[in-house]
């Protein structure tokens, strides 16, 4: 069904909102202001979903999008190629504001930075997970689907994973291909296979390592190293497998920057990193507490543990403590702390984690975001046990999508 809609104010999530006979319509690929013939992709009692697949009346932030696959029913991976990179930002500020104020009681009056490293806002994924077709060839989900756009380049993609060349080679019997390209120059590929299937890997240069995900957390060296190394402020990190790490080149020393000027760690404090991954804050943060202060850092995958007491194994003020930080602060009796950093996933802490969080008594916790809306209800949970937003900066780490990164500042009330 093609609808006629005037496109209202952009939403989290990559939408624009429009009306249409009485209920809201999310329009991808809109701009606020445009006039547009829409294409109805879901339908509820309550909303519609819709695809602009004709503009009547565009927006002058309008551009042609870069890449041959970004639009209506293609690749989902990006949302905002169709806007000029200043309007994305003005977008993704608004989108902050939007949840701050309407989730958090916060009204915000920054705005999303650039992070050095993607100019033109291409070429700046260090890692990107492909999804497999069953004829072997490589390609990236559609929008809310299953189903896979076949792509033998991705224009987002680093330059060093396209380099691989992963997208002209065939992967039967994998179902996704992740490819690797590392601060320092490493480059990996890590295969998962279907079920009860084996993968004939491709010939790759002898430089590219190759993985095996075997599940659970488990992942089997074919060739190479078993992990790539990371390298921030002149601190190099070790990464197995899939770890987590910032995928935009500059986000790791840009985060972490915000993260330490908000933190403002001292010597002799006791200072906790939760949700540490490989370490990166944590290290950090021990180096500036020094040997008469203390790091405990908390993580529940095996490997970024395994990592983190690796890369911080110089620094023996500095601890790494594997599990679910409610059940980790209990099992190691921890009851205050002067400073917290906290970065969880996209779900945020959630109630009972903001509340163990606040009862550490800490006169600061910076709180790392990669969701607006979540951050936002956390910190109204924070403002009920009386830590105010004293500071909040967010990131451009994901050009072309709707993604954003935010690092904010909760100092107490009570101190």
């Amino acid at each position: 069904m093609a609808i006629e809609l005037t496109v209202g104010p952009v939403a989290h999530g990559g939408w624009c909102v429009a009306r249409h006979e009485g209920r809201v319509v999310f329009v991808r690929h809109a701009l606020p202001g445009e006039r547009v013939l829409a294409e109805v992709t879901e339908e509820t009692t309550r909303f519609l979903r819709a695809d602009a697949v004709e503009i009547v009346e565009a927006s002058p932030d309008r551009v042609v999008p870069p890449c041959p696959f970004a639009g209506p029913g293609r690749c989902g991976g990006c949302d905002w190629q169709h806007a000029s990179l200043e309007a994305q930002r003005r977008l993704k500020t608004e989108v902050v504001a939007e949840q701050l104020r309407r989730l958090g009681g916060i009204e915000w009056k920054g705005q999303v930075e650039e992070v050095p490293g993607a100019p033109d806002g291409l070429g700046w994924r260090t890692r990107v997970q492909f999804a497999v077709e069953r004829d072997g060839a490589l390609g990236l989900r559609r929008h809310r689907s299953h189903d896979i756009e076949p792509v033998d380049a991705c224009l987002i993609a680093h330059p060093e994973v396209e380099n691989v060349g992963a997208e002209i080679m065939n992967w039967r019997g994998a179902s996704s291909v992740e490819v690797i390209a590392s601060s320092t120059g490493d480059q990996a590929v890590v295969v998962s296979p279907k079920p009860r299937r084996t993968v004939a890997i491709p010939d790759l240069d002898d430089s590219v390592a190759v993985f095996v995900n075997e599940g659970r957390g488990r992942t089997r060296t074919v060739h190479g190293h078993h992990h790539v190394t990371e390298r921030v402020g002149g601190r190099d990190f070790r990464v197995t497998g899939s770890g987590f790490w910032q995928i935009h080149p500059g986000a790791a020393a840009t985060l972490l920057e915000a993260a330490m000027e908000f933190a403002d760690p001292k010597p002799g404090e006791w200072a906790l990193d939760l949700y540490c991954g490989v370490g990166l804050f944590a290290a950090a943060l021990a180096e500036a507490v020094g040997p008469e202060g203390a790091v405990f850092g908390v993580e529940s995958e095996p490997a970024a543990v395994r990592d983190a007491e690796r890369n911080l194994r110089d620094l023996p003020q500095a601890r790494i403590a594997r599990g679910f930080v409610e059940d980790a602060l209990d099992r190691y009796g921890v009851e205050r702390a002067d400073l917290v950093v906290v970065d969880p996933p996209r779900t945020g802490l959630g109630r009972e984690v903001v509340d163990r969080v606040a009862g550490l008594e800490a006169s600061r916790i910076v709180y790392v975001s990669c969701d607006p809306a979540t951050l936002a209800r956390d910190l109204s949970w924070f403002a009920e046990r009386r830590y105010r937003l004293a500071g909040l900066r967010a990131f451009d780490a994901f050009p072309m999508t709707h993604h954003v990164e935010s690092v904010a500042l909760l100092v107490s009330e009570l101190i």
